[in-house]
């Protein structure tokens, strides 16, 4: 079956249920959790994913995703097991308390500018 080759998603579970063409960046979760770093900076050129990544984040560890373990099925983070057999990363699935936030939607030429200004969901962003 041809696949849709999406650009500009940045909604994990849309690409998934809808899809559209996925290369599998799930085996980041596993590495990030076990580095076990205190702070994480993800910083890449624009359009190379960082917010789709977040949100697949999100969806993996999200308590409001708890029992949507089947947007994994088939990724490499659902197949991973550990020494003694255990699907554990399945049993994380879910777990935590997230939250989210992004400013890919911000767009402005200086720091000043969005600061009070409405953004399209209707809150306001200050600093």
């Amino acid at each position: 079956m041809a696949r849709t080759v999406g650009i500009g998603h940045q909604d994990f579970e849309t690409v998934i249920t809808k899809g559209i063409f996925y290369i599998d960046k799930t085996s980041f979760i596993k590495e990030w959790w076990e580095n076990e770093d205190s702070v994480t900076l993800i910083a890449r050129p624009r359009r190379f994913g960082k917010t789709l990544n977040m949100s697949m984040v999100e969806k993996f560890f999200s308590i409001d995703f708890a029992g949507k373990g089947e947007l994994f099925e088939g990724l490499a983070i659902w197949q991973e097991k550990s020494p003694d057999g255990d699907y554990r990363y399945r049993r994380l699935q879910g777990t935590c308390p997230v939250v989210s936030l992004s400013f890919a939607k911000v767009k402005a030429g200086t720091l000043q500018q969005p600061c009070g200004e409405a953004d399209p969901g209707g809150q306001r962003i200050s600093i």
